[in-house]
């Protein structure tokens, strides 16, 4: 029986992550079985018959745990009073667009959202943003919302599974056994997943995994490029993999982390690993269920720094095209 609810917000409830993610929330998976959950489901005016028929899905589910269901195409109705807001919805990188275009398209969006949540949601509102570029995104968010930079999150943990499962399958081990595994810096091309400071069954990945040029080379390749393989593949994005990682990233953050493990979250950096302050980094992190730290004292040599360097250097671009929008 559930003994508090939660109020969510989904941006772009009617497209594919959309569809993927809300039976997942309304089933109890992200808040847990006694949490009821009221969702507000936000789209275009255009795709509001699409979101109609999503709705009468998650009626049809009977879940014990949905309490309310919210269709509107009104970002002030959609935001009134929200715990959760998940910033699905993005203009997708079209044929011809620089990602400059990308992010000041989507600027405009995440601005007006940022300020929709900032005069209607709860205090306590904590944004997870998907839409990609999602750490940029995220940060025009947070200025434009004017919340706590730590009530602001990108998401990193997709990537996080990537590598898990590369890990995992290389090593002839369960993705349970890969423990350790954080992503760095930005949701693209340019992230690092940190096998590093990874573990398999409580050994170092280098101890376990001989082949330091696949570790170099084809694992970190193949995370950061498994978006296009899967479009490649299936003639779409990655949508219900997506949804997945958006559940475990909230998840992890409500919980208690486990003692010595840690998760991967995008955040507003303050300096930590010689990350500009403000840029919204991808770091390992730890949860008290209610709020974060990063996890600190770790050590990287020159390849990983190497590394670190390229995708800082992508989010300081990142912000220089989109300063005009940061006030």
């Amino acid at each position: 029986m559930a003994t508090k609810s939660v109020r969510v917000t989904v941006t772009g409830a009617a497209g594919q992550i959309g569809y993927a993610l809300l039976f997942r929330i309304a089933a109890g998976e992200m808040f847990g079985p006694d949490t009821a959950v009221n969702l507000r489901l936000l789209e275009l005016p255009a795709a509001l018959g699409a979101l109609e028929g999503v709705r009468m899905e998650l009626d049809d589910c009977a879940f014990p745990l949905l309490e309310s269901i919210t269709p509107t195409s009104d970002t002030n109705v959609a935001f009134e009073g929200t715990d959760w807001a998940l910033l699905v919805g993005a203009v997708p990188r079209k044929a011809g667009m620089e990602r400059a275009d990308l992010l000041n398209v989507n600027g405009g969006i995440f601005t007006a959202q940022g300020k929709a949540i900032g005069q209607n949601a709860s205090r306590g509102c904590r944004v997870l943003v998907v839409g990609n570029p999602c750490n940029t995104n995220a940060l025009i968010c947070q200025k434009a919302s004017g919340l706590p930079a730590t009530q602001i999150f990108a998401m990193t943990m997709l990537d996080q599974n990537r590598a898990v499962t590369q890990l995992a399958q290389k090593s002839g081990t369960a993705v349970r056994d890969v423990k350790h595994l954080a992503i760095w810096g930005n949701h693209s091309p340019t992230m690092f997943a940190d096998y590093l400071h990874a573990t398999i069954k409580g050994r170092p990945v280098t101890d376990v995994i001989s082949d330091g040029a696949w570790l170099e080379g084809a694992f970190l390749s193949t995370v950061q490029q498994r978006g296009a393989a899967v479009i490649k593949a299936r003639g779409a994005s990655s949508a219900a993999s997506a949804a997945n990682a958006v559940v475990k990233t909230v998840r992890e953050l409500v919980a208690v982390t486990p003692a010595g493990d840690c998760f991967s979250v995008a955040v507003p950096s303050s300096g930590q690993y010689g990350v500009p302050a403000g840029l919204v980094f991808g770091y390992p992190v730890r949860s008290d269920g209610t709020g974060y730290q990063i996890v600190d004292g770790l050590q990287h040599a020159t390849f990983a720094r190497s590394k670190l360097e390229v995708t800082i250097n992508e989010l300081v671009g990142e912000r220089e095209a989109v300063k005009h929008l940061l006030g």
